[in-house]
């Protein structure tokens, strides 16, 4: 099968450290190599940022990344796209007429917006996987939400014209499901994790006497971190490791960093905090591993890959009730979910957890278990091409509904583009 994956601002080939780069680059990079290992051709088309680069990079045997010129040849922040994805979506229709894929895959709203315009007039099936929905961020972040306001309407335009939605988790599907589209047209898979780096066995990060807690993750207001620098008040014991944000070198640029060392500062851990930025991927396993309990805590969650990975690396994970944890963790056999914003219940749990060798050991298996037969990105591309033949009609008493135009949508007319 030919697979035309679109990512308009996610470059798989893109370094994850940047500022506008981050899991989805990893998801479809990781995405379209499995795709490809299952013998499919896979072709990624991605917006050029670089007037030096080739239009076409081979990525992987079976696997291509595709320069699309739409707008300037420079980084651009994603709040700056929308105005480009006509031109995008121009480009597109006319590289798919001289190499017509089987199915379309969009990641990101801009990205179906850009694929069902294009592959309107050539009769192509198109999947969408949203990453996030800006009726969630909306919801949750309030007045910090910086998405456009064309955001929500092009979001529902794409999941009611699309021939299927991928969804990431079960949280989603309800929310599209109060959107009016149908539960059949909608499919969870999940992310995906390497489980061949991310194992309980292999080197562990240095650390002290003290039992660690290790918050992974981008440091922005959203996840939660300070609710667990307030929780660690609950527990004396422990010291917190945080991961994530700027380079060390400039991580006290950030404000968000500077904001959470305040936190530490008046809850009075700042003693028993240490937070390193940004950590090179491939030394993430080992960081994980040296972790007693992985917490992760943020106000919603598309679909929470570092809870994956801890779980992987056989790591008892704490997290929040929300989004994608509400699939991966089961409650009291692979760790524990609390309620967000919730520091006096997170560290209880986490207390509770640290005080009992037996059930930490336990969870911590069964974790491990769970990653490797469900999060494989083998077992992901297995299940995301169940999705493509049943649109192309390929699987046994497929329904296949006819490709509608998106038309009359907003995209393109501001300047402005969301967060994630």
């Amino acid at each position: 099968m030919r697979i035309a994956m679109v990512s308009e601002h996610a470059s798989p080939l893109a370094a994850i450290s940047g500022e506008d780069a981050g899991g989805q680059n990893v998801h479809v990079a990781e995405l379209a190599m499995a795709l490809a290992a299952r013998g499919h051709e896979v072709a990624v088309y991605t917006r050029r940022t670089d007037e030096e680069r080739p239009d076409t990079v081979p990525m992987g045997p079976g696997v291509r990344v595709e320069h699309v010129r739409a707008g300037p040849a420079a980084p651009i922040g994603k709040d700056e796209l929308p105005r480009y994805m006509p031109e995008f979506a121009q480009r597109l229709r006319a590289a798919w007429r001289i190499h017509r894929p089987d199915v379309v895959h969009a990641h990101f709203w801009m990205s179906g917006f850009a694929s069902l315009r294009a592959a309107n007039a050539l009769d192509l099936p198109v999947l969408e996987t949203f990453h996030a929905l800006g009726t969630v961020k909306r919801r949750h972040q309030g007045s910090e939400d910086t998405s456009p306001v064309e955001r929500v309407p092009t979001e529902r335009a794409v999941a009611s014209r699309c021939d299927m939605v991928v969804a990431t988790s079960t949280e989603e599907r309800r929310e599209l499901g109060e959107w009016g589209i149908p539960t059949e047209r909608v499919a969870v898979v999940p992310c995906g994790v390497d489980t061949g780096r991310f194992t309980p066995e292999g080197p562990r990060a240095a650390s002290g006497d003290r039992p660690r807690l290790l918050s992974l993750g981008r440091l922005v207001r959203r996840k939660g971190v300070d609710t667990v620098i307030r929780a660690l008040a609950e527990v004396p014991e422990a010291e917190l490791v945080i991961a994530g944000g700027a380079d060390r070198e400039h991580l006290w640029t950030q404000p968000e960093a500077v904001r959470l060392r305040m936190v530490a500062e008046r809850m009075g851990v700042e003693d028993r905090v240490r937070f390193l930025g940004c950590v090179d991927r491939e030394e993430v396993p080992a960081l994980l591993r040296s972790a007693d309990v992985a917490v992760n805590m943020p106000w919603y969650e598309p679909f929470g890959i570092s809870t994956v990975e801890a779980m992987a690396c056989g790591v008892p994970v704490v997290a929040s009730r929300v989004g994608g944890h509400v699939d991966t963790v089961v409650h009291g056999e692979t760790g524990l979910l609390v309620p967000s914003r919730s520091p006096k219940r997170l560290g209880r749990a986490v207390r509770w957890l640290l005080s009992d060798e037996t059930t930490r050991t336990g969870f911590a298996d069964a974790a491990a278990e769970r990653a490797r037969e469900r999060y494989s990105w083998a077992e992901v591309a297995r299940r995301t091409e169940e999705c493509y033949l049943h649109v192309t009609g390929t699987a046994a008493g497929a329904s296949v509904p006819a490709p509608r135009a998106v038309s009359g949508t907003p995209v393109g007319t501001t300047a402005r583009g969301g967060e994630e």
